[in-house]
């Protein structure tokens, strides 16, 4: 498997006066996935990470290509892949398509954090196999 696919709702309260979902919206939509990659890809759910293992994902860098506006209603259709998995940072593309049109293209880089200390620490071993299986090689 090359890919973490999964779909999302664009909600009444996601969208702007012009009716298309506002980027913040965006942003909280992308987030959910990673919880939902998480849950149904690697195999934890992420409320576990956080409060159990107290290990945290939070951004370091993000780049977001809008290509089509998404509106109210919507549900498109994302694809997560790997970008980068280092020692304590992963970085992820999520591309969301309405229809077999391109809406956005974002590409996010998150460190692993202890929770505790809140500093930079190993991504665990356990997770690395799922995680790397994101790669888009890993179909070639």
């Amino acid at each position: 498997m090359a890919a973490f696919e999964t779909q999302v709702k664009v909600r009444f309260g996601d969208v702007d006066a012009a009716g298309i979902a506002y980027f913040p919206s965006i942003f909280n939509m992308i987030h959910r996935v990673f919880e939902d990659m998480w849950e149904f890809h690697v195999g934890v759910p992420y409320a576990d990470l956080i409060t159990g293992q107290r290990l945290g994902f939070p951004l370091e860098n993000s780049n977001v290509d809008f290509k089509s506006p998404l509106r109210f209603g919507d549900t498109p259709q994302v694809v997560v892949t790997l970008d980068k998995l280092g020692r304590s940072s992963l970085g992820l593309r999520y591309r969301f398509y309405q229809g077999q049109e391109l809406a956005l293209d974002a590409h996010m880089t998150t460190a692993c954090i202890g929770m505790d200390r809140m500093k930079s620490c190993a991504i665990p071993d356990i997770y690395r196999a799922a995680l790397l299986s994101l790669s888009e090689e890993s179909d070639q």
